[in-house]
């Protein structure tokens, strides 16, 4: 492997890395520039990185190699190795803080947008009768969001924080680690148009579960996998739903699963900015992908 160094831009309006190199024609691995250049995997890293520890920089050119020759390269080190090598290059926390630990937060709910950007609906709507409601959190909500409301029978969808301990926290706190909110879509839905596990094939097909706290180079407890459930339903289906994509991705060569799964306290809506981001700016930012392993709802692990 060889490491070429150097500044790739920054995610808009965020302040967070991206990685997005100055020729858009180089091909990537969860957002991170890799190419071959002769025998050699090419991958780019920020300049603001010292050191790429190695586990880190194999698990991306084992994922280059597979997208080239459809041959899954297994890879031993834990992903937990892995987010506290990505955490240490970057400086975040990674472990949910403490109650002493945690910001305080506010009261009051901060502000955010009034309706929905592409339905008009408004965002803080009740669940209508005949509708359910599922809160998911798979890495940056700006992309997320954009999956679920692409899904037929999804009525509404929304962004915020979750599975934390600071109340009402902004989106420049939850990304310091120390609220221990999750990024998450609320996503209102009818179940006679499509299923709850329909939404769960989403989720699972949406992004990488075994990456802990982190997907791609978005690394922080705020990217972290989880399914937030509001009835014991949802529960049940959502463990069956991890039983069932984890014999696959065992066989697929990736890793445990590290999503979490609990039942949803509150939820905190983002700013309005983050509302919709990705209707209000087609070329912004997206940081998830999948593992290209289908998940096989409706059949026994």
């Amino acid at each position: 492997m060889f490491l070429s160094r150097g500044w790739l831009g920054r995610k808009a309006a965020a302040g967070d890395l991206s990685w997005r190199p100055v020729r858009e024609t180089v091909p990537r691995v969860d957002s991170i520039p890799v190419m071959l250049r002769g025998n050699a995997v090419v991958i780019w890293v920020p300049a603001c990185a010292d050191v790429i520890v190695g586990d880190v920089a194999a698990s991306v050119a084992a994922r280059y190699i597979r997208s080239l020759t459809g041959v899954a390269v297994r890879r031993d080190a834990a992903t937990r190795q892995e987010t506290d090598m990505l955490s240490a290059i970057f400086g975040k926390k990674t472990g949910i803080p403490s109650t002493t630990e945690a910001l305080p937060g506010r009261p009051e709910p901060i502000p955010t947008a009034e309706t929905h950007f592409l339905s008009g609906i408004p965002l803080k709507s009740p669940v209508p009768e005949g509708m359910e409601e599922a809160i998911f959190g798979m890495g940056c909500f700006w992309g997320v969001e954009r999956k679920f409301w692409q899904v037929p029978g999804v009525w509404l969808t929304m962004v915020g924080y979750v599975g934390g301990i600071t109340p009402n926290p902004t989106y420049k706190e939850t990304c310091t680690g120390l609220t221990g909110q999750n990024e998450a879509v609320r996503v209102i839905y009818d179940p006679k148009v499509v299923s709850y596990e329909k939404l769960l094939k989403v989720f699972w097909e949406g992004h990488d579960p075994t990456q802990g706290n982190r997907q791609g180079n978005d690394v922080g407890t705020q990217y972290r996998s989880g399914i937030y459930t509001v009835t014991d339903a949802q529960a049940e289906a959502a463990e069956e739903s991890r039983k069932v994509y984890a014999g696959r991705l065992r066989a697929a060569g990736f890793g445990v699963i590290t999503t979490e799964i609990l039942p949803a306290g509150p939820f905190y809506y983002a700013e309005d900015y983050h509302q919709q981001y990705l209707a209000k700016n087609p070329a912004g930012y997206c940081g998830i992908g999948g593992t290209g392993v289908s998940c096989p709802i409706g059949l026994k692990a």
